[in-house]
């Protein structure tokens, strides 16, 4: 089972903001399992905690704007790209002004942090979110979609076209978050010389410069409006007939903008709140469409808040029927588990077919077949006993007894034809025999009853 992490200690960066033009400072500190992603504001009273979340998203104009009550930090992307590709899931961010620095426009600076500093396994188990099907967002005004399909990884395709001659239709892939730091990281943010005015009229971009940004001139200016833009951002003045990139830097690929929109995709989905495994191919990507597709998948993620595991019925059980009848004292008809197909040292998942010869059936009821509730509960707990006899040397030779049973609910009918997995959780460890476990019983992708309950292994006598 994959684990939650965070960073094994605090650090520090230190730069411009890009908008602000001030001098700032963010630090990345360690935090608690299932704390996520939170920005503290130090410069402002009372030192305010926003999360880092879709819905607290409050503009996407030019980068990812986060507000709550009245606190607002900006220019978040490229660090939350980094800490989400790099698997970090707990993360308190401080900083003293009202955006991130932009150090060199990429996530580069952040990545080589952390990886300096060291990523720390936790004890939680990380909250996975698995795509099942096709999800989709798209704005028909700009012509911007973001699909998301079932896969084996977290993987994305951003596809992206520019109306220039310099950058026209291009395309990204990241097939595997572990080759983020090489292939995507160094990707700078990019502007057109043509933007540059009316962003600074907006009273943007004020810590833009020639290390910080990929800045093309494709479409040729007056001489005069030139060197004022080259004046007021304090660069040497430009030939207004020499038409390419300006940066002092030259790119790292050819693709390096469209690069670019794939990082800031992964920073804005870091905003969902848990990772996700799926494919993402998003058409011409920008803060606005990612931000509407992160607060989707939240919405997703609310309505399945519990995920049913994934059940291949070719694929060979762990345990058969005969090695679940050397292990449980269960007969028929009160062996409710026909097999195991997924056993680790915290959960285990197994299967009953509910089929129309279920001696209950007939008194419950003949005219309107349905599973009894407390069957349910029996079935959940002899998977729950199967996974505590894992535990123990000679499992052949102890039994398990229930203790208690506590916040029992039932969400809908179990019938003739379903086919029931059954998830079952270790709460902490087994001390002195006895273990607490939670359970969920689903049919398909939908939750059908769920319970808590105390059980106590027993060696027979």
């Amino acid at each position: 089972m994959l684990k939650q992490n965070t960073i094994k200690g605090s650090f520090s960066l230190c730069g411009k903001g890009l908008h602000t033009g001030l001098n700032l400072t963010v630090t990345f500190n360690p935090a608690a399992e299932n704390t996520g992603y939170k920005v503290q504001r130090i410069d402002l009273e009372g030192q305010p905690i926003i999360d880092a979340i879709a819905e607290n998203v409050v503009d996407t104009t030019r980068g990812t704007v986060l507000e709550r009550n009245g606190a607002k930090v900006s220019t978040i992307e490229h660090a939350m790209a980094a800490l989400y590709a790099l698997g970090i899931d707990n993360c308190i961010i401080q900083v003293n002004g009202p955006e991130f620095p932009i150090l060199d426009g990429s996530s580069s600076p952040f990545v080589e942090k952390i990886l300096d500093v060291g990523i720390e396994e936790q004890a939680a188990p990380k909250d996975l979110y698995i795509i099942r099907h096709k999800i989709e967002v798209k704005d028909e005004a700009s012509g911007s979609s973001i699909t998301i399909l079932p896969d084996e990884e977290f993987s994305i395709t951003a596809m992206c076209s520019f109306e220039s001659k310099f950058i026209n239709s291009q395309f990204a892939t990241l097939d595997n978050m572990t080759n983020f730091a090489r292939d995507i990281a160094p990707a700078r943010t990019f502007v057109f010389v043509r933007d540059i005015a009316p962003l600074l009229k907006a009273n943007l971009i004020k810590g833009g410069d020639l290390d910080n940004a990929i800045v093309m001139y494709e479409r040729q200016m007056p001489q005069e409006d030139v060197d004022k833009l080259a004046d007021f951002l304090g660069v040497p003045r430009l030939d207004a007939t020499h038409l390419g990139y300006i940066q002092n830097k030259p790119l790292v690929w050819e693709n390096e903008c469209t690069r670019h929109k794939l990082l800031d995709i992964i920073g804005d989905m870091a905003l969902i709140g848990k990772p996700i495994q799926g494919r993402i191919i998003a058409t011409r990507p920008g803060h606005t469409i990612n931000n509407k597709f992160a607060r989707l998948m939240r919405r997703e993620i609310r309505k399945h808040e519990i995920q049913a595991p994934i059940y291949d019925c070719n694929e060979e059980p762990i345990m058969d029927v005969k090695r679940i009848r050397e292990l449980l004292p269960h007969r028929y008809p009160m062996q409710l588990v026909d097999k195991v197909i997924e056993l680790g040292p915290n959960s285990i998942v197994g299967v009953k077919n509910v089929t129309s010869n279920e001696p209950f059936f007939q008194g419950h009821f003949p005219e309107e077949p349905v599973m009894p509730g407390v069957l349910q509960i029996e079935a959940m707990a002899q998977c729950g006993g199967l996974l505590v006899l894992n535990s123990v040397d000679e499992p052949e030779r102890w039994s398990t007894y229930f203790l208690r049973i506590d916040e029992v609910k039932f969400r809908q009918k179990v019938v003739p034809g379903d086919t029931l997995l059954f998830k079952v959780d270790l709460l902490a460890p087994i001390r002195h025999g006895i273990s607490s476990m939670k359970g969920y019983v689903f049919v398909g992708d939908k939750v059908v009853s769920e319970a808590t309950f105390t059980a106590q292994i027993v060696k027979n006598k």
